[in-house]
C-alpha cells in the first residue's frame, strides 16, 4: 500500500492506494493534536486494514514546506522542512504530531516541499517569497495522473491557491495571501493593513479573517453552503465572489502557461471547488467546463506520488526526488 497525507487547513486527510483500490479517512487537526504518536499510527493501520510491513511508502505534507526544494526522505530534513511555523494559518499541533508519528514509526516516508522563492519554477514568480504549500503539489499530480501534461489547478476551500503545470512541470503558483479569497482566508486589503499598523490585530489574524465570510452572518463553510441552498442573498454573494476571483486567478495562471506555449486543462479542487454552484459560476466566467477533483485530491495525489517514487520516478512535476528505496 502507498499512503498520502494532506495537511489541510482544518483536517488531516489520509489516503491509501493498494491494487487500484482507494481507502480514505480524515482527522480534525485538533483531534490529531490530542493523540499520541502510537495512536496515530494505529489509526492509520486500522482504517486501512494493513500491517506496518504492508505500507511501502508514505508521502507527507507539512505546513509551508518552505525550507526544502526537493522531495526528501523524512529522516533527512530539519525542522520538519519549514523555515518557521510562524506566518499564516492556524496552529493546532495536529500536523506536527502526525509528522513526528510517521517519522518515528520507521515506515519509509518522503516529505514533499512547498513552492517558494528557492524553487525551480518560473523566476518571475519569485517576487513573492512563497507560492504554495505542499498539498497543492499532490492535487496537481493527481490532475496529471488523469493524462494531462498542461493544466491549471485551483484549490478552493478555506483559502484559494492556483497552480500551473506546463509539459508536466510545475512552473508557478499564486498563494492564498496574494490574490483570490477563500471562505476564511484572503489577502490583506487597505483596511486590513491599517488595522495591523494600528495594533488591533496581527497580520496573521487579518489574513485568517479576510475571506468572504467576513461580510456575512455565517461562521463557517457549512453554514455558508446551507445558506446558499436556501438562496439567501449574502450566501450567494459570497459564493459569487469566490467564483469570480478564482476564475480571475485561473486566467492569470493561464497567461503564465501561454508563455510556455500551452493553454492547459482546468481543474477545480477543494471543499468549495466541488460545490455545484461555484463550479457552474467558474465555468461561466471562463467560457469552458472545468474538471472537478474534490477535497480528497491532495491526499490521493500524495499517495500517487508515493507509488510512483517507489516505482522509480526521479522527479515529480519537475521536482527532484532525493530518496532511495531500501533494498
Amino acid at each position: 500500500m502507498f499512503v498520502g497525507i494532506d495537511h489541510g487547513t482544518t483536517a488531516m486527510r489520509f489516503v491509501g492506494i493498494a491494487d487500484n483500490e482507494i481507502k480514505k479517512f480524515e482527522l480534525l487537526r485538533s483531534d490529531a493534536a490530542a493523540m499520541s504518536e502510537p495512536e496515530i499510527i494505529d489509526s492509520i493501520l486500522q482504517h486501512f486494514d494493513v500491517d506496518e510491513s504492508e505500507i511501502e511508502l508514505i508521502a507527507v505534507t507539512y505546513s509551508m514546506g518552505d525550507d526544502i526544494t526537493t522531495i526528501e526522505d523524512i529522516n533527512s530534513v530539519d525542522a520538519r522542512g519549514v523555515r518557521s511555523i510562524e506566518g499564516v494559518g492556524e496552529k493546532t499541533g495536529g500536523g506536527a504530531r502526525v509528522f513526528d508519528a510517521i517519522k518515528n514509526s520507521g515506515i519509509p516516508a518522503v516529505l514533499i516541499p512547498g513552492i517558494h522563492a528557492g524553487s525551480n519554477t518560473d523566476p518571475r514568480m519569485n517576487v513573492f517569497s512563497h507560492s504554495t504549500s505542499p498539498e497543492k503539489i499532490g492535487i496537481a499530480y493527481h490532475a496529471l495522473c488523469h493524462g494531462y501534461n498542461d493544466l491549471v489547478v485551483s484549490d478552493i476551500s478555506s483559502n484559494t491557491v492556483t497552480v500551473g503545470v506546463a509539459d508536466g512541470k510545475l512552473i508557478g503558483a499564486i498563494d492564498a495571501c496574494i490574490f483570490a479569497p477563500g471562505v476564511h482566508h484572503g489577502p490583506l486589503d487597505l483596511q486590513a493593513i491599517r488595522d495591523v499598523d494600528a495594533g488591533s490585530c496581527t497580520a496573521n489574524e487579518a489574513f485568517m479573517h479576510a475571506g468572504v465570510l467576513k461580510n456575512t452572518p455565517y461562521k463557517n463553510r457549512k453554514e455558508l453552503i446551507e445558506g446558499a441552498a436556501k438562496c439567501e442573498e449574502s450566501a450567494l454573494l459570497a459564493l459569487d465572489t469566490i467564483a469570480l476571483f478564482a476564475a480571475m486567478e485561473i486566467v492569470s495562471i493561464k497567461i503564465l502557461l501561454k508563455d510556455y506555449g500551452c493553454g492547459g486543462e482546468i481543474f477545480l479542487a477543494g471543499s468549495v471547488g466541488e460545490v455545484d454552484y461555484v463550479v457552474d459560476k467558474v465555468n461561466d466566467h471562463l467560457g469552458m467546463k472545468c474538471h472537478v477533483l474534490g477535497k480528497w485530491s491532495a491526499a490521493i495525489g500524495c499517495a500517487e506520488i508515493a507509488r510512483d517514487i517507489f516505482g522509480g520516478a526521479e522527479d515529480i512535476l519537475g521536482i527532484d526526488v532525493n530518496f532511495k528505496i531500501s533494498t
